[in-house]
C-alpha cells in the first residue's frame, strides 16, 4: 500500500508540509461521519481552514476484479488548524461530529505525533492504517527518508514496520523501512530481541539514543 501524492499543489498534504513552519494554531482532530472525510476536508478547504487528510491506496474488490482505492489513513477523522475559542464554523461544517477533546474542550494533537504523520507523507513509503499500541518499544530510523522518525517496531518479513501513533485519537499508522536503517532507542540496561528483525529495543521509560 502507498501514500498517495497528488500533482496538485493545492491538496491537504502539500498545504500541511507547505505551512508547518507557520502554523498559528494547533492541529485538532475532528470525528466525522462515515465516508464523509473526504466531503468534510473539502468543504473545510474551502471555508480557508487548513485541513489535512491523509491517505494512501488500498486493493479493494470491485466487482469482480480488484483495483486500488483511496483510503484514509485515520477512518472517521480530519485534521484542522484552527483557533478553539471560534469553532462555531468548524463544527458546524457537513460531516463533522465533534472536535475530539475532553468534555467540551479541544484538545490539540501532540506537535512531535502531526510531525511524525507529515515525514510519512512526504516520505511516500507504504503506509496503511494500524491498531493502536500503548507506548512500548521503540525505535529510532537513522537512513532513508524517514531519517529522524521515532516509533514502534513490529516484525514484518525481511523489513522493519515502524508504527506512528496518534495518542488522542487512540489511532495509529505503520510504515515499512529497511532493516538496517533502524536501530533501538536505549532506555534500560536490559534489551529485548525481536525475532526476525535483527533489531534489539528497550523498555520504554526514559528516551535515550544509543
Amino acid at each position: 500500500m502507498e501514500l498517495v501524492k497528488s500533482n496538485s499543489a493545492r491538496t491537504p498534504a502539500a498545504e500541511f508540509l507547505r505551512c508547518a513552519a507557520t502554523d498559528l494554531f494547533p492541529w485538532y482532530a475532528l470525528r466525522v461521519k462515515s465516508n464523509f472525510e473526504r466531503v468534510t476536508a473539502s468543504i473545510l478547504r474551502e471555508k480557508g481552514f487548513r485541513e489535512f487528510l491523509p491517505v494512501y491506496k488500498a486493493k479493494v474488490r470491485w466487482s469482480d476484479r480488484m483495483k486500488l482505492a483511496e483510503r484514509p489513513l485515520f477512518p472517521g477523522y480530519v485534521f484542522c488548524q484552527f483557533d478553539p475559542d471560534q469553532r462555531l464554523p468548524i463544527i458546524c461544517t457537513p460531516g463533522v461530529v465533534h472536535v475530539v477533546g475532553v468534555g467540551k474542550r479541544p484538545v490539540p494533537i501532540d506537535n512531535q505525533e502531526m510531525d511524525a504523520i507529515g515525514t510519512i507523507v512526504r516520505s511516500g513509503g507504504p503506509a496503511m492504517p494500524w491498531p493502536f499500541l500503548q507506548v512500548g518499544e521503540r525505535v529510532l530510523v537513522e537512513k532513508g527518508p524517514l531519517a529522524g522518525l521515532e516509533g514502534l517496531l513490529v516484525s514484518v518479513k525481511s523489513s522493519c514496520r515502524i508504527v506512528v501513533t496518534i495518542s488522542l485519537l487512540h489511532r495509529s499508522i505503520a510504515v515499512e523501512v529497511e532493516r538496517e536503517w533502524v536501530r533501538p532507542l536505549r532506555t534500560q540496561p536490559c534489551a529485548v530481541h525481536i525475532p526476525g528483525t535483527g533489531c534489539r529495543v528497550r523498555q520504554n521509560t526514559k528516551q535515550d539514543v544509543e
